[in-house]
């Protein structure tokens, strides 16, 4: 009992993780359609920065700081590259954003090496929050997930409670009415990706001192991401949340599952059968656990298009 409530916990931990790095690609493309290749690189400043500046500032600021300098890459990116190729269509987007991951990739190697960083967590943080039989559950993982939860709330809040999130709506849907109220369209779309990118860059701030802060960091997060935007719905806030929970506690409690289809049908009197069947029938839950989200992906494609929570095209 003991390790299914852990494995639930390391799941919905590891889904709101996901859903903090995915928010700022579901903001970026729901708001200016813009499919962001190297978000997952941005994660990865994020996490590089806070190592660079933990020893200046302290942990607590460096997180900030992190945050405000992957935002600020980000506004970079999208005034001197993003806007002038935004004309030409989703493909020029794509190839340019493609092109900036690897450049940003190389850079990391090049300053830091091809080699895991020593960015930790706090002494201050690094205990233990409760425990449950013989197992301790880490404090840092709560707090990554009150961290995420906080991020939903302020995004949430302000995109449909605030006058900032009437305008950058109005300069999606109405780009030349906003234009006549007075409001800068261009400067609206180069906030918005700011703020995506500082989304991203805070997440790796957080979780880089938690898991490993290596330069191939963002190449394991970049494709689950892509994932979680496919099956939450493009452009949906809610749906990112809900997707990243599913498949992180999905994935989790597969892990754990040490069995085959083969030992499910030795109840019926077919484990012979389907063992010399072989192929999927007798591999592991435990060892499908990385395809999983990958399979839930292509039945939400098949059964709902647009995502679980995505809007009609």
């Amino acid at each position: 009992m003991d390790t299914i409530v852990f494995a639930l916990l390391n799941g919905v931990i590891h889904g709101l993780l996901l859903f903090m790095v995915s928010a700022g690609l579901t903001l970026v493309f729901g708001m200016m359609g813009v499919l962001n290749f190297a978000h997952a690189s941005f994660y990865m400043l994020g996490a590089y920065f806070a190592y660079t500046l933990q020893g200046i500032v302290g942990f607590g600021p460096a997180v900030v700081l992190a945050a405000l300098l992957a935002g600020a890459v980000g506004v970079g990116v999208e005034r001197w590259f993003l806007r002038r190729v935004h004309h030409h269509g989703h493909a020029h987007e794509l190839l340019l954003t493609f092109g900036l991951s690897f450049i940003i990739a190389e850079t990391i190697k090049l300053l830091f090496g091809n080699h895991p960083v020593d960015y930790r967590v706090p002494a201050s943080l690094d205990f233990a929050a409760f425990s449950l039989g013989s197992q301790q559950y880490p404090m840092y993982r709560l707090l990554m997930g009150g961290v995420a939860i906080a991020m939903f709330a302020a995004l949430w809040a302000l995109l449909t409670r605030t006058r900032v999130g009437i305008v950058v709506r109005a300069a999606i849907y109405r780009p030349r009415m906003a234009e006549a109220l007075g409001h800068n369209v261009q400067l609206v779309f180069m906030g918005v990706f700011g703020v995506g990118a500082a989304l991203a860059g805070l997440a790796g701030a957080v979780a880089g001192a938690f898991y490993t802060t290596n330069p191939n960091m963002a190449l394991e997060v970049g494709v689950m991401v892509f994932v979680i935007v496919v099956v939450g719905g493009l452009g949906s806030l809610g749906g990112a949340m809900l997707a990243s929970l599913l498949i992180g506690v999905i994935t989790s409690l597969a892990v754990g599952v040490d069995r085959s289809i083969a030992d499910l049908l030795a109840f019926l009197g077919a484990r012979s059968w389907a063992e010399g069947i072989g192929g999927l029938l007798t591999l592991k839950v435990s060892s499908l656990a990385a395809t999983i989200p990958f399979a839930l992906m292509l039945f939400v494609l098949l059964v709902r298009p647009r995502g679980l929570m995505g809007e009609e095209a």
